[in-house]
This record gives structure tokens, C-alpha cells and sequence, in this order.
């Protein structure tokens, strides 16, 4: 008897030894991924057991806020007041997912962050969603929306404090409704995502941050501050500018919009800048070389994709193992350039801070339902573009930019000096033209900074000019 005894007793040991084993992989081990899964509908009720934090404009109008359900497994649900018109900032929460602030700053909405969390020891003990004050200016994003809105295309537009890097204005159009996911039925839930990943628009793209475009003639200010950078160039230094450039190695020729002549042939550095002479540019960077005009651009923030907002932003690119006619086009923003909206914003943002070009951000604090402050902002610099006497000329050559004779006199605001540079970008083989245009204002004491991209709309100086003008009025006024 004792013997059967014994083994029954250690088969039982065994199983409850791997019994206990089991419970302290799956708590102490699997607890953040079995959470994750979204076959756990636990997990799933208890997002929305408690009120996530508000996400608020810079004045206080609520983008984002929990309301009270009667719906006996949902406490609360995600409602957007601004609907379209902020979802490029917010995104949303849905059921499943979040994107947009909320996903960047969910451990603070949601309370589990780490300060949320040692507020709560101190006090009652329960974590509280902490609310998320944003830089972003009202007056501004519905500038910027209702402008993109008149086109009726797709585009991008963006502004910034040059000085703080705070964003003040962030839109992607076509946009969305983040009321759509804030359903609890699954059914209609997948509908309305199946829709709107199917829609032709990609409204829930958020272009400004990452979707990149040949910056087109807007580049030239990154190809202009090398030139002033290097020492051979000033403001009035003569260019050769001819009317068709022979691409080197190539039977191409550059030429200028519409076949003009740039002046008479010798422009200076200033004139060509302001009626954005093609041939002259590129003659500009075949003599400067590819390393001096990729140096430059990463000076102003291409090249790099660490940067987060606290959304990741797409890195901007000028390309390497450029040839020499490669390295012409370059040089006017073609070729393999490419840009997001927000690097547009900043090529102003650096030129109107004195070359000192600001990290950009668009949380101004996280505040606690008690009042207690458990994040803010601390303005830093990114990046030195330029030295402030080679911005100072930049910033005079993009002021004539806007005065009579320029590109980009559609921006120009009654009172009040504006800079700017307009870009008009080839893309698809047959299609129209990318508008661009990069500004900031007032010249003499910048305050906003902004980057506008309207997808295949033709010139910059005609369709993103005046969104620009509209947005530096609204932030101005």
C-alpha cells in the first residue's frame, strides 16, 4: 500500500508544482500581454470603467472628454466636440485601439503613469486620467481647416511658435470623426473603420506628420543658407542663371517656370531667390556639391527620425550617392527630396529664430483632476540651422519673397511684414503640380511659423499662399 500511496502522492505534488509554477508565469511574467490581447474583454471593460483625462486647446476648449453611459459593461464613453476639426490631433480611443494623442499620451490619460501613480499613494490611493493641455490655438486650426476645406484637396498645413517650437495649428484634410470609433457594437465599429481605410481621401493619414512630398522650390532656402553658409556667397553675390541648364551626364534641360529668362542671365543671389529662378539653383548646388546641401538639410532636422511630438514624425530625406545631375535637382527640391509638412514649417522655424531652430511639441502640460501639475513643456533647441547674420539675410531675401515682383505676394498680410518662399513640386509623371509655401510672421518680430502642402493643386504662390495668410491672420489678430 505505501508504495502506490507514495507515487499518487508525488504525482500530486508534481502536478501542483507546476500548478503553482503556471500562476507565477502567468502573473508575474504574461500579465502586460495578456492584457494586450484583445481576445480579454476584461481588459477591454475596464478601459472605459473610469473617465480617461480631457485632451484641451491651449484655451481650454475640450477636444477630447469621457461621458457617463448607461450601458450596463461601459461606464464611459470617448466623445470629440470639434469632431473633423481636431481629429489630426486627438486621433481616438476606440474599443480596440488608439491613435493621435491619445496613444501617445495614454498613460497619462488613462492615469498609469508613473507621476499619476505616486500622486495617488499620497492621496486616496486611486489614479485618476490626468488632462492633457495641448499648444494648439483654436482660431488657428480652423484657419488651417477651413482653408484646405476651400480647395478641395488633399493637403496639409501646419504652424509654430519659432521661438518655442510650440504648434500652434495642425491639420490634415480630408479629415475624420473620431466619433465614429467611439461606438461600443463591434459591427459597427468594423464598418465605419472598413470605410474610412477605404476611402480614396486616407483621411485617417495624418499628412502633416507623416506623409512626405518633394519640397519643390521651398528647398531653396536650405540651398540658400549653404550658400550664405559657405563664405563665397552674399545676399547680392551674382548668379549664373541662363534660361535652359543642361543637366550634366544627361540630354535634359532644367529650365525655369514656364521657360522664363531669370533676369539677365546674372542675377544676384536675392532677385533669383525672389522669382525662384530654377537654373540658378541648380547651378548654385552643382557648385557647392551634394555634402555641403546635405549637411545643410540636416542642419534643419532632415535625416533624422528620432524626432516625436510626442507622435513619431516621418523623417524627411535628402537623399545620398547623388550624381552630378541628380545633385542640380536636388538643389530646387526635386529628385528624391522629400519633406513633411511640419519640415516645411520649420525651414521658417529656424530662418525667424535666428537660425536657431526650436524643438517642436505639442503638450503644454498634464494636469491632474486635483490641480496638481505632473508634466510641462520645457521650450528646447533642436537644431542650429545658421548663424543669426547668414538668418538675417535669409529672412530679408524671403520678406521680398511676398513684396511686389515675388512669388508669394498672395501671403502677404495688410500691416504687417511677411517672409515666405513658395514651392511648386513636380510628383507623378501626368499629374499636377504639389503646392507649397513655407512662411512666418511678422518679419521683425516673428511669431508663427507655418508649412502648407495642397496635393496636385498647381502653384504654391496661387492655392498655399493664401492658407498660409489665412493662418498667420487668425494667430495675428
Amino acid at each position: 500500500m505505501n508504495i502506490p500511496l507514495r507515487r499518487a502522492a508525488m504525482v500530486c505534488a508534481a502536478m501542483m508544482f507546476a500548478l503553482l509554477a503556471n500562476v507565477t508565469l502567468i502573473q508575474g511574467f504574461r500579465t502586460a500581454s495578456l492584457n494586450a490581447d484583445p481576445r480579454n474583454h476584461r481588459t477591454v471593460i475596464s478601459k472605459f470603467a473610469h473617465p480617461r483625462g480631457k485632451i484641451l486647446a491651449r484655451d481650454g476648449t475640450v477636444m477630447a472628454v469621457s461621458r457617463r453611459t448607461k450601458d450596463p459593461s461601459y461606464a464611459y464613453r470617448r466623445f470629440y466636440p470639434g469632431g473633423d476639426l481636431y481629429a489630426t490631433v486627438t486621433g481616438h480611443a476606440s474599443l480596440y485601439t488608439t491613435t493621435g494623442l491619445e496613444r501617445a499620451e495614454d498613460d497619462a490619460l488613462t492615469g498609469s503613469a508613473p507621476k499619476a501613480r505616486v500622486r495617488a499613494l499620497v492621496t486616496d490611493g486611486i489614479s485618476e486620467g490626468a488632462d492633457v493641455r495641448t499648444t494648439i490655438e483654436p482660431r488657428a486650426q480652423r484657419a488651417a481647416y477651413e482653408g484646405l476645406a476651400a480647395t478641395g484637396r488633399r493637403g496639409a498645413a501646419v504652424a509654430v511658435n519659432p521661438t518655442t517650437g510650440a504648434i500652434l495649428a495642425m491639420v490634415s484634410y480630408p479629415s475624420y470623426d473620431p466619433n465614429l470609433y467611439s461606438t461600443f457594437d463591434p459591427a459597427k465599429l468594423r464598418e465605419a473603420d472598413a470605410l474610412l481605410h477605404a476611402d480614396p481621401g486616407r483621411p485617417l493619414l495624418n499628412r502633416v506628420l507623416n506623409q512626405n512630398y518633394p519640397p519643390g522650390s521651398t528647398f531653396k532656402v536650405v540651398t540658400s543658407a549653404a550658400a550664405l553658409n559657405s563664405g563665397t556667397y552674399e545676399a547680392d553675390s551674382p548668379l549664373d542663371a541662363p534660361s535652359s541648364l543642361l543637366l550634366p551626364g544627361t540630354s535634359t534641360y532644367l529650365r525655369n517656370a514656364g521657360g522664363a529668362a531669370c533676369g539677365d542671365g546674372r542675377p544676384p543671389l536675392a532677385y533669383a531667390f525672389q522669382i525662384s529662378c530654377n537654373t540658378a539653383f541648380a547651378a548654385m548646388g552643382l557648385d557647392m556639391g551634394q555634402d555641403a546641401l546635405r549637411q545643410q538639410a540636416e542642419a534643419f532636422g532632415f535625416n533624422d527620425d528620432t524626432l516625436t511630438v510626442p507622435m513619431p514624425v516621418s523623417m524627411s530625406v535628402y537623399p545620398s550617392g547623388l550624381d552630378q545631375a541628380q545633385t542640380a535637382l536636388s538643389a530646387i527640391g526635386q529628385f528624391d527630396d522629400k519633406a513633411t509638412p511640419l519640415q516645411i514649417a520649420m525651414l521658417s522655424a529656424a530662418v525667424a529664430n535666428g537660425g536657431a531652430l526650436m524643438r517642436p511639441y505639442l503638450v503644454d502640460e498634464v494636469r491632474l483632476p486635483d490641480g496638481s501639475v505632473i508634466d510641462t513643456a520645457e521650450p528646447s533647441q533642436w537644431r542650429s540651422a545658421m548663424s543669426p547674420r547668414e538668418a538675417a539675410q535669409l529672412a530679408a531675401m524671403m520678406v521680398n519673397v511676398t513684396e511686389e515682383g515675388g512669388t508669394g505676394t498672395a501671403a502677404a498680410l495688410p500691416g504687417v511684414v511677411v517672409a515666405a518662399k513658395t514651392g511648386t513640386a513636380e510628383n507623378a509623371p501626368g499629374a499636377r503640380d504639389h503646392a507649397l509655401l513655407t512662411a512666418f510672421a511678422p518679419a521683425d518680430s516673428p511669431r508663427v511659423a507655418v508649412g502648407v502642402v495642397v496635393e496636385r493643386s498647381g502653384s504654391g504662390g496661387d492655392v498655399a499662399a493664401p492658407i498660409a495668410r489665412r493662418i498667420m491672420q487668425a494667430l495675428l489678430a
